[in-house]
């Protein structure tokens, strides 16, 4: 029997670089870029055949999906920040949702960079001479107050608030901090501004629209702020007057309108009534058409308790 032929060099150096290059985008969410592919001896021919072969996906120009087409969100950023090259980091709305004080990525990945590139689909990059940059999840992204001052150049006041409330409330940032990276001429520093003014840090536990809704009202109402989401014998309450004794539950439409969720709501109310609170129940029509009924109605109850 002939003995088996052992590798030739064109083998064993195809399998080292193999070897390479799945190390590499192992440890970037299954994505690699055309440097990385070179370090690895892949060439632009070599690249070109592994395309075909369905070894490699392209993503972006120079940027590639190892062995399959479908990457996980993090493979996403990776790909992005390797297409807009060395030094570039997660910034703006991305920034915040990396950082986690938004609960959705915006639509476009946002990077900031020292260099400028050509658009392509799904990624807005942001020319800039210097900026502050950190590490975080494995990623390169703006430091939370640079966050925080991007991400107010164009989302609503409303959410810059909450997601300010979101980095106190997780110890990322000292509101100090904040004020230190606003000033004249920096975009998104006038609205951030505002949102320091007006600080709700009880935000950070709504979990909704409405709630974020009630509290402004609050706010405008010049209302001690209430508990938010807060346990009472066992029940979690939407908002808290607990020395007032006095329970505010909102009724959104989606978790309130068949039978069996007003039973439940009754038979609450019913039990915090028991139990010396008094309740008062609001809707999203009432604090959007009837807001001042419903600031006065609030005043009189605190009024009354306090008395």
């Amino acid at each position: 029997m002939a003995e088996a032929m052992s590798d030739g060099p064109a083998q064993r150096d195809e399998s080292t670089s193999v070897r390479r290059v799945a190390a590499i985008a192992g440890q970037q969410w299954g994505v690699i870029d055309h440097r990385q592919l070179r370090a690895c001896g892949i060439g632009r021919s070599r690249a070109s055949r592994w395309m075909t072969a369905g070894r490699l996906h392209r993503i972006h120009p120079g940027v590639y999906a190892v062995g399959h087409p479908t990457i996980p969100p993090e493979g996403a950023l990776t790909a992005a920040l390797l297409f807009a090259g060395a030094g570039a980091t997660l910034s703006h709305g991305t920034a915040a949702w990396w950082w986690r004080l938004i609960d959705e990525p915006p639509n476009l990945i946002h990077i900031s960079a020292d260099r400028r590139r050509q658009p392509v689909a799904g990624i807005q990059i942001h020319h800039r001479r210097s900026l502050s940059r950190t590490r975080h999840r494995r990623l390169p992204v703006t430091s939370v107050s640079q966050a925080l001052l991007d991400y107010a150049t164009n989302a609503p006041l409303r959410r810059v608030k909450r997601a300010l409330a979101e980095a106190e409330f997780q110890d990322l940032i000292d509101l100090d901090e904040v004020r230190l990276v606003l000033g004249p001429g920096r975009p998104g520093s006038a609205r951030l501004r505002v949102a320091l003014e007006q600080h709700q840090p009880e935000l950070a536990l709504t979990r909704s629209v409405l709630e974020e809704r009630f509290l402004a009202l609050c706010v405008s109402a010049g209302l001690p702020p209430p508990e938010v989401n807060a346990s009472l014998g066992g029940l979690m309450i939407d908002m808290l007057w607990r020395e007032q004794r006095l329970v505010v539950e909102l009724d959104g439409h989606a978790a309130h309108h068949t039978a069996a969720q007003i039973e439940r709501d009754h038979r609450r109310d019913l039990i915090l009534r028991r139990a010396g609170h008094e309740v008062r129940r609001y809707t999203w029509r009432q604090l959007s058409r009837e807001a001042r009924e419903v600031r006065a109605d609030l005043n009189a109850a605190l009024a009354r308790h306090d008395g």
